[in-house]
């Protein structure tokens, strides 16, 4: 499984060798940041998927920052915040702003309403070479275009579907111990019972 999950994600060079994260130098050197353990695989996806879906751009060298701070597994964090994407930018987007109409108490937009709203946000500027800074603040021009409801409805949501993962990982990697374990125990087979020391009649 291990084995598996290390081939579907970055490999040390390449977070080391990214633009956006050469900055923290040394810090992506402590082994712990690399380390497949239950708290650091959890907290990594957890962090990743927050960021991934609290803001389109730079969701990367956020993820990588607190990874490092709250020592958690390093290229988990930064390849969930993948979870937003072209294919998924739109529904998540979508759903976080009509969420976020609703619990402002705000008229519910039409879809098509809805739509040209979240396009202001999605469309203009390259993201590839442009740098954290300024797409940071060509994001949040317009953010702000948009309005409360989509900050609210994505607030929720990172939170939310943050929290989640990082149970859901914690369950099943239990879950999967206790089975394991379980399973030694069945292969070895039933304990001899104790011999006897008592006097024969």
């Amino acid at each position: 499984m291990k084995n598996r999950l290390k081939a579907w994600l970055p490999t040390p060079e390449t977070i080391r060798n990214n633009r956006w994260l050469r900055w923290l130098g040394p810090l992506l050197h402590q082994p712990r940041l690399w380390h497949f353990s239950r708290r650091g695989i959890a907290l990594g996806l957890a962090i990743g998927i927050f960021f991934g879906l609290l803001i389109p751009v730079a969701q990367i060298p956020f993820a990588a920052t607190l990874a490092v701070l709250a020592r958690a597994n390093l290229p988990v964090a930064v390849a969930s915040t993948l979870v937003t994407n072209p294919v998924t930018f739109g529904p998540v987007y979508y759903g976080a702003y009509r969420l976020g109409q609703v619990v402002l108490g705000q008229r519910t937009s039409s879809p098509e309403e809805a739509a040209a709203a979240l396009a202001k946000v999605q469309s203009g500027g390259s993201g590839e070479q442009e740098p954290a800074d300024k797409a940071l603040k060509r994001w949040w021009q317009k953010f702000g275009e948009v309005g409360k409801p989509l900050v609210v409805g994505l607030g929720i949501v990172a939170t939310a579907a943050g929290f989640l993962s990082y149970a859901a990982v914690s369950l099943v990697w239990s879950l999967r111990v206790r089975w394991q374990r379980r399973r030694r125990l069945n292969q070895r087979g039933p304990r001899p019972a104790p011999p006897t020391h008592g006097k024969q009649p």
